[in-house]
């Protein structure tokens, strides 16, 4: 951690990726392609300003200042006490005649713009200072050279004063990302939009440090949310070898005892085989041990989920309204993964959560924006935190195979898991049955068996082990000779 005073940039996640905020006195160059809110940072960082009782100034050109204060007002920014300095033509630049004599207009364009960005410094005394954006220098310059030459005595000039800038710069395909303004620039703010949705990263801040790698960032009705990555490293809680159970004796079995506090189990099986049915008997009985439950639902509403529970005798309505149960569904390409996994940082802390729901991965997947690798890098980060912070965590997981089990769990993530339950269609007899059994139980025992299971009004039934049965993991299951089976000597416990 730095040394150097900071003062907020006028977004919370962005201060966090800044390693604390911005350093008085330099120079940021925020750049990103058209729409991705380069602008909207500029007038955040204008407004903690104000806000602070600091003076500041808005140099722009493509925008009048009637547009901009309007534009700002529309998400709750009051710019009314900040400065502005208009460096864009006239109307009448468009419709009138001009005309230079003798000197090379360049020049003349280059001394005013510098004669009234200096007056106006002088002027209003600024402790901060927008560009909006900083390439307008750039078109009255006659080389590149000239253009360094500006950039550097503008730069020095507003250190000497103790002025803290944010300028914009618009790339486009063909922009250069090395050029003059980065490498005069003491921190670099990107701003990305693509079919991933919104993302920002700080590839530099001097003298300070950053949070490195590719952040989430939205454009709410409030003004830009960032949402830094969680880091699963920063946060530890003692593992404690108590169980999480289900209330269903002979599930509980099954998983010798319960689940173990603080890890991960994943519930697998094909649609409509009783997995979310299965969480929500951990989720009543950890509601009902006092441990604050939630679960995010990335595949049903609320009320279908409470309907749902009910008919099986899960009391779903009644224990929210206890305030025993917090049941948050997840909104379709409504949020970034950063986002989602910072709102569960959040509510798991501010419930002191124990246990805590995701349904489902496939959900997850989808209703996040990011690709499918960055998704489970993500996926695996939060799942990491909340284990670290001694949550217990239950992730129902769709295999597309109707019977059989194919794969452990339906992506790349098994590796994550500390428990895998599986449920299972088999036929038998002409009809279709549910089978469960456990895969795999990292820092405990476990009931090697199959059992076949039955949901009804009452909840879920279990029945004994599956003796005599062999390739069910297969969705074929034939009978065989007792005698010959291990299972003639019973379970292992």
């Amino acid at each position: 951690m730095s040394g150097l005073e900071l003062i907020a940039s006028g977004i919370p996640g962005l201060d966090d990726l800044l390693e604390g905020g911005l350093v008085p006195g330099r120079m940021y160059l925020v750049r990103g392609s058209p729409g991705t809110g380069k602008t909207l940072l500029g007038m955040e960082f204008l407004s903690s300003g104000l806000a602070a009782g600091e003076n500041v100034l808005f140099i722009h050109g493509e925008e009048a200042r009637e547009d901009i204060t309007a534009n700002a007002a529309e998400i709750g920014i009051d710019l009314t006490d900040a400065e502005f300095l208009d460096l864009g033509p006239e109307s009448d630049f468009f419709t009138g005649e001009q005309s230079y004599d003798l000197v090379n207009p360049q020049d003349v364009e280059s001394n005013q713009f510098i004669d009234d960005i200096r007056d106006a410094i002088e002027d209003v005394d600024p402790d901060r200072v927008c560009i909006d954006p900083i390439t307008q220098l750039r078109y009255v310059e006659s080389t590149d050279y000239q253009f360094r030459k500006r950039l550097i005595a503008l730069a020095r000039f507003l250190k000497d004063r103790g002025t803290t800038v944010v300028a914009t710069r618009t790339e486009y395909a063909d922009t250069s990302t090395d050029d003059d303004i980065a490498s005069l620039s003491d921190g670099i703010i990107e701003l990305r939009r693509g079919e991933n949705g919104r993302r920002i990263s700080v590839p530099k801040h001097r003298g300070v440090g950053q949070k490195d790698s590719s952040h989430g960032l939205a454009m709410r009705a409030g003004g830009l949310e960032v949402y830094p990555s969680l880091v699963p490293e920063n946060h530890s809680a003692q593992f404690d070898a108590e169980y999480v159970t289900s209330g269903v004796g002979e599930l509980d079995s099954l998983l010798d005892g319960g689940i173990e506090r603080g890890t991960a189990t994943f519930v697998s099986g094909p649609t409509g085989v009783g997995k979310t049915t299965v969480c929500t008997q951990f989720l009543e009985r950890a509601a009902d041990d006092g441990d604050n439950p939630i679960a995010y639902l990335f595949e049903e509403s609320a009320e279908t989920f409470a309907y749902r529970s009910e008919n099986f005798d899960v009391p779903v309505r009644e224990l929210r309204e206890r305030g025993d149960l917090a049941v948050e569904p997840m909104e379709p390409l409504d949020s970034s993964p950063e986002e989602f996994a910072q709102k569960v940082k959040s509510q798991v802390e501010a419930r002191d959560s124990n246990v805590v729901l995701i349904d489902g991965v496939d959900g997850y997947k989808m209703s996040l924006r990011g690709d499918e690798q960055a998704l489970v890098e993500n996926l695996h980060a939060l799942v990491r935190y909340l284990k670290n912070m001694g949550v217990t965590v239950l992730l129902v997981d769709e295999i597309d195979q109707v019977t059989g089990l194919p794969t452990p769990t339906s992506v790349n993530v098994s590796y994550v898991a500390d428990n895998i339950i599986f449920l299972s269609y088999v036929e038998m007899g002409g009809r279709l049955r549910r089978v469960m059994g456990v895969l795999k139980k990292r820092v405990g025992d476990f009931e090697h068996t199959l059992r076949e299971f039955t949901i009804s009004d009452d909840g879920i039934g279990i029945g004994e082990p599956l003796h005599g049965l062999q390739g069910v993991l297969n969705g074929a299951p034939e009978r065989v000779d007792i005698e010959d089976t291990d299972f003639a000597n019973g379970p292992r416990r």
